[in-house]
């Protein structure tokens, strides 16, 4: 026989682990001394421990190991469990391989440019939203095209829905689409504000659902949306070193508005994104 000690030697496990494996019924020592308590193990009992030990490290708990080797469960039952780690795990090693890529873009960054952005790209599922709306057309979806065609739809659309007496219960939200039918880049613009009503009819402004984004690569522009080129070319790099890539253009959700101070903007990008 051997001493718990001993036993623990022989199976690599610690004597805290036996005695815990004891007090739920896991694996009990074959002999407990009534004078002093101590413990004392079969050779055979190394068979149950080692059994405990390779269901651990699949990853089941204990109270499915004590299933197991008490034969509790049917073959299907532990088919199922099998089947349930395994999904788990492949879910783990995905993110891992997720994490590793995002790790290794950002040394990329920094080896290149000698620095780390502050502007930290964050993957993310975006709720659907419902706006309303004005809409018109740039000639492209450069930031110069963009900005005086979309800087007199927001008071225009704001003045509207208050004349129409609808609450606005978000912030403003800006997207685009290419625009069928006109000459080169050109893109429709949509400056819209969060409502939570339904469409009806007399009203001077379009109510249009936008849809929520599984996957959208994100990153908050503090500043002038004149310099919006500057977040979007961090964010189109984040997209391209983590091995994705954008499917349609961004969404611009204004998080802040100062008038006549534009420096203190903010604003978050939104771009759905597939491997």
């Amino acid at each position: 026989m051997f001493s718990i000690g001993d036993f623990a030697k022989v199976g690599r496990v610690s004597v805290r682990m036996l005695r815990h494996y004891d007090a739920i019924g896991l694996l009990r020592p074959a002999v407990v001394d009534p004078t002093n308590g101590y413990r004392f193990y079969h050779a055979d009992q190394l068979r149950r421990l080692n059994r405990v030990i390779a269901l651990k490290d699949l990853g089941f708990t204990l109270q499915q190991v004590q299933a197991v080797l008490d034969d509790q469960l049917d073959v299907e039952e532990l088919r199922g469990m099998l089947r349930l780690q395994r999904a788990e795990l492949a879910a783990r090693l995905a993110a891992d391989a997720a994490r590793l890529t995002g790790i290794e873009a950002r040394l990329r960054m920094i080896e290149n440019e000698g620095h780390m952005h502050t502007e930290d790209v964050v993957l993310k599922k975006i709720a659907p939203v419902r706006v309303a709306e004005l809409s018109a057309v740039a000639a492209s979806y450069e930031a110069a095209d963009i900005g005086p065609v979309i800087q007199p739809l927001y008071p225009e659309v704001i003045r509207r829905v208050d004349a129409a007496g609808v609450a606005m219960v978000g912030p403003s939200v800006a997207y685009y689409e290419p625009a069928p039918g006109e000459p080169g880049e050109a893109v429709v613009v949509h400056a819209g504000v969060a409502v939570a009503v339904a469409p009806q009819p007399g009203h001077d402004f379009a109510i249009v659902d936008l849809p929520g984004i599984e996957s959208a690569a994100t990153i908050i522009h503090r500043g002038s949306m004149d310099e919006a080129d500057r977040s979007m070319q961090i964010l189109a790099r984040w997209v391209e070193e983590n091995g994705y890539r954008m499917i349609g253009y961004a969404r611009e959700v204004c998080l802040e508005f100062v008038p006549d101070h534009p420096d203190r903007w903010v604003h978050e990008f939104q771009v759905e994104v597939s491997r």
